[in-house]
């Protein structure tokens, strides 16, 4: 057992495709629960789970995150697969990417903001236009069978969570009796992040000593908890990570300044279209940057393409023809959900049968605005179809995620049985390799962050 075995975007994953199922991770999770149950329920360790999450930066309102007693637990076989379905997409993600800067009807598509487009097109001094991505599935772990639920890029969302989490799980009893059956290893997302942002900002830039880089967001939205951790692996690369709001930025002679001083490089994490909803003269200032090339800023707003709701909708579109090739659009065909975009004259009539769709904002993040037609009345179900219509929202198939059995960890789950919870996996690239896992579950339609779900370590195993 080897507990501090960190597994990164270097370690030789193959991915070589589909494998045989079900998943190993099934039987490793029952094996876990089965460990707790014979410790009736390991009562003791929810709370020492809590009493730990409450001395970190796991919080949610000033108290431990709610988390599962179950982590997944993945075997190195059930990676290979994992892999292959990131960057497969993250594949599709790039030739997409390529295509809109060089096809106007397919930027038509997007409908985005003049300056967002101009923008997006704008050239990027390194070779991966996507940095950094996580592409969320649900997948069935008996079949195999999977379905994407959305695209990420840019953001650390679930890292800071996932990487407590795991630590809390191994320090219960059962997590230390699993540990001592099997050789155990977890991500280091952290890291992996990091050096896909310094490795782009160095392939712009050329090796510089003791680079420093700024986070950018408005202060307000970033997890401030995130960036403190991320000083920390910033500094272990002889770098210096600062935030900075963007409201401070000024572009000047070709150099960027925050409110500290020049910055080498940047890391995008503001929201485009939040950036749009608050315009400032830091606003204008980190464009005109971005416009002139001058300074790395890594995402840029390359990435945004993928990061919208609209993405779906046009993968399936006729167009995606032109840049994807046969197996590609077989593989979107088979695992992307049929997505719509609305717009006043829809006819909605189509999407009467609430049970069957969610309705997601076009440009939405953090699940902000998304509604599931089953957690709807016909009448509320209504509202949120003419509010899309009318906001140009989209309305996707809604998937079932796989349920495996849970329990709440800390306090919350003390006495507890365990009972069906849906998952969600959330895949990183970093680079376009796959580079950790972000898993969480629920019991409401919606697994997302104001819906109740429980966060999950991730544990890996031979």
């Amino acid at each position: 057992m080897d507990t501090n075995a960190r597994l990164t975007v270097s370690d030789s994953l193959s991915s070589g495709g589909p494998i045989a199922v079900p998943l190993d991770s099934l039987s490793l999770e029952a094996e876990y629960l089965e460990l707790a149950e014979g410790l009736s329920g390991d009562d003791a360790s929810h709370e020492a789970g809590d009493a730990y999450l409450a001395g970190t930066n796991a919080l949610y309102h000033g108290g431990p995150v709610q988390w599962s007693f179950v982590p997944k637990v993945f075997s190195r076989r059930d990676l290979t697969y994992l892999s292959w379905i990131a960057e497969t997409m993250g594949d599709i993600m790039q030739k997409l990417t390529r295509q809109f800067i060089e096809d106007a009807e397919l930027r038509q598509r997007f409908g985005f903001d003049p300056r967002v487009e101009e923008l997006a097109c704008c050239p990027v001094p390194y070779s991966t236009d996507i940095p950094i991505a996580r592409v969320d599935i649900f997948l069935d772990e008996r079949t195999g069978a999977f379905t994407f639920c959305e695209l990420n890029t840019d953001g650390s969302s679930g890292m800071l969570v996932t990487e407590e989490v795991t630590r809390a799980n191994l320090l219960t009893e059962t997590g230390r009796r699993f540990a001592a059956r099997h050789d155990v290893a977890t991500f280091d997302v952290y890291g992996g992040c990091a050096d896909a942002v310094l490795g782009c900002i160095a392939e712009a830039s050329g090796e510089k000593e003791a680079p420093v880089v700024a986070a950018v967001d408005y202060s307000e939205s970033i997890v401030a908890e995130e960036i403190e951790e991320f000083k920390r692996v910033f500094a272990e690369r002889g770098a210096t990570l600062r935030f900075a709001d963007i409201r401070d930025l000024r572009y000047v002679d070709g150099v960027l300044y925050d409110a500290q001083g020049p910055l080498d490089g940047v890391w995008r994490r503001v929201v485009i279209s939040e950036m749009l909803e608050k315009p400032c003269a830091g606003a204008d200032a980190f464009m005109a940057c971005v416009r002139e090339g001058a300074v790395p800023v890594v995402g840029g707003f390359r990435t945004w393409p993928c990061a919208t709701k609209t993405v779906f909708a046009v993968l399936h579109d006729p167009i995606a023809e032109r840049f994807l090739s046969a197996d590609e659009l077989a593989f979107v065909r088979e695992h992307v959900p049929a997505t719509y975009m609305l717009d006043e004259s829809s006819d909605l009539s189509r999407f009467s049968e609430r049970e069957l769709w969610i309705a997601k904002p076009r440009d939405g993040y953090n699940s902000v605005g998304v509604r599931a037609g089953q957690d709807c009345t016909d009448a509320e179900w209504s509202d949120v179809l003419h509010e899309m219509a009318a906001t140009g929202g989209t309305v996707q198939e809604y998937v079932t995620p796989f349920a495996t059995p849970n329990v709440e960890g800390g306090v919350a789950g003390v006495g507890r049985r365990a009972e069906p919870y849906m998952n969600m996996e959330g895949l990183f690239l970093f680079r376009n390799r796959f580079g950790g896992v972000f898993t969480r579950c629920g019991q409401a339609a919606v697994i997302g962050e104001f819906a109740g779900r429980l966060n999950m370590g991730c544990l890996v195993v031979d």
